[in-house]
């Protein structure tokens, strides 16, 4: 099983991470900010990944800090889950509809940290959560897990549907890129590393 325990502490947060996988999509989240903790498990359980995230932050100021460092100990996590990468798939994409809503993620776990955002999404709230955290949430999942990542979306008028169709467009483009391919041998790359 490939699996991973990443913690991070700062003045600002202290967040927990572990992840399998190779797993059934079985969560336990607890954050302080509900939809975030909703959009993580979409997360596990169209991953398939079995996840485990404690947070705590200062969400008294605001979700930001939380949000991003969730972000970033989750890639992190992917990272030391992946170990050296052998056989793996390494690129994955997916795009999804959710009621009115589309969206595509294409990922690359190239071990090269790039971010696209091409979500047109106002600045809002949906439940405590600023929308724009999304961004956030995704860019430092990129740096985390130094992954090359994309998000687009189609369609969408609904917050929470162009919200929760990222996360799981996500999920399953993530789910592709870490499958292990039995016919692939060694590092998928001509470089010989990732």
């Amino acid at each position: 099983m490939r699996r991973a325990r990443e913690e991070r502490t700062t003045k600002e947060t202290s967040i927990v991470v572990e992840i399998t996988l190779d797993g059934s999509g079985k969560n336990q989240i607890d954050t302080p900010i509900p939809f975030l903790s909703h959009m993580l498990d979409q997360i596990g359980k169209h991953g398939l990944f079995d996840l485990v995230v404690n947070a705590t932050g200062d969400v008294e100021i605001d979700g930001h800090h939380t949000t991003e460092d969730v972000g970033i100990v989750l890639g992190r996590a992917v990272a030391a889950a992946l170990g050296d990468k052998a056989g793996i798939a390494r690129y994955g994409s997916a795009t999804l509809p959710m009621d009115e809503a589309r969206a595509t993620c294409a990922i690359d776990l190239s071990g090269r940290q790039y971010f696209v955002w091409e979500v047109p999404m106002p600045k809002a709230k949906i439940g405590d959560w600023d929308t724009e955290l999304a961004e956030v949430f995704f860019e430092a999942f990129a740096r985390g897990a130094a992954a090359n990542l994309h998000v687009v979306l189609h369609a969408g008028t609904n917050l929470h549907h162009m919200t929760e169709i990222c996360f799981k467009a996500f999920a399953r483009a993530l789910r592709a890129a870490a499958t292990v391919d039995p016919r692939a041998s060694g590092i998928p790359s001509t470089k010989g590393s990732l």
